[in-house]
């Protein structure tokens, strides 16, 4: 989440006439994650979510999302309502950018990680792959091998004003990727974003799963490895050996991974750090003039790839 689009008290209070909210206390931008613009509402009625999708989120894709987190939620996982407006739609448009109002979640999301995390989000993670397995919806990741080239041919030789030689080795990255993705793992709808920012805590519960503008029906082993990413190393790139274990034990509890999937574990795993340097870079390198969002230094994930291409995850 991030603020690109700036709103105006009276605008906003016109725009929530159209729901059954109440009216307008105050608002305030929500600067946390990278890809669209978000708002905390207070309103007579309570707080909410107001989101304005920009960058890489398609207007046609709003009805996959919506109802998946609508069906996640129905089985049990705590994610976001939308709220519909007085005629029932959900998705109108605010300053000409499609837009959505959305419950808000108790929580926060944690600012240090402990072993507790990984085993809840492992747990978590594979309740969401079951019942995303049943997802009748298909989406096809818009955010895969051919866009990850795109951005990265798009930074060129500006990849290496983060770190000499980068680009080389991108290049290098993808070529070896798109002659080696493993096929024919089990697929259905995933979040494809599960990001400590992304996941609210009331002790060690979680309450809240957000964001879900990236989910799409794809392998759950990548989907897996991209959580795993996120969650369990450090800045430096090194593995939270801990963490990893207590994550991927939760995980098989509740959905043992296939002998492939297994297989294919390392393989995913610089597969979903390359998709992070690829948005990374592009957006480090092309920041959006007065945005007001926090940039993610691609340079973390690089040092993700250079643990997989050179070390062992340990499975």
């Amino acid at each position: 989440m991030a603020v690109y689009t700036r709103i105006s008290a009276t605008d906003l209070t016109q725009y929530l006439s159209l729901f059954d909210i109440g009216t307008l206390v105050s608002f305030e931008g929500i600067t946390d994650g990278v890809e669209n613009t978000n708002y905390c509402l207070t309103t007579t009625q309570g707080r909410f979510i107001l989101t304005l999708f920009e960058k890489r989120v398609c207007e046609e894709d709003l009805p996959f999302f919506i109802s998946f987190m609508n069906y996640l939620r129905d089985k049990g996982i705590p994610c976001p309502g939308v709220i519909a407006a007085k005629t029932g739609t959900t998705v109108i448009p605010f300053n000409k950018k499609p837009a959505i109002i959305t419950t808000f979640l108790q929580g926060q999301w944690p600012q240090h990680l402990e072993s507790f995390h990984g085993d809840a989000v492992g747990t978590t993670l594979a309740k969401m792959h079951l019942t995303g397995k049943n997802f009748s919806m298909r989406r096809a990741n818009s955010v895969s091998l051919p866009l990850w080239r795109d951005l990265i041919d798009k930074c060129g030789d500006r990849a290496s004003q983060l770190e000499q030689g980068l680009f080389t080795l991108l290049q290098q990255e993808l070529s070896y990727q798109e002659k080696n993705w493993p096929q024919h793992l089990p697929t259905g709808a995933v979040h494809a974003d599960l990001f400590p920012d992304n996941v609210f805590f009331t002790g060690q519960e979680i309450t809240g799963v957000i964001d879900f503008y990236f989910s799409c029906t794809e392998s759950f082993a990548y989907d897996l490895m991209l959580t795993v990413n996120a969650w369990c190393f450090d800045e430096t790139g090194q593995l939270d050996n801990h963490m990893f274990s207590e994550m991927l034990e939760a995980y098989q509890k509740k959905r043992p991974l296939t002998a492939s999937e297994l297989k294919a574990l390392p393989f995913f795993g610089r597969a979903a750090a390359l998709r992070i340097i690829a948005t990374r870079l592009y957006d480090w390198l092309h920041p959006v003039p007065g945005a007001v969002v926090k940039m993610k230094d691609p340079v973390e994930y690089v040092r993700i790839l250079q643990f997989y291409q050179t070390g062992d995850l340990p499975i």
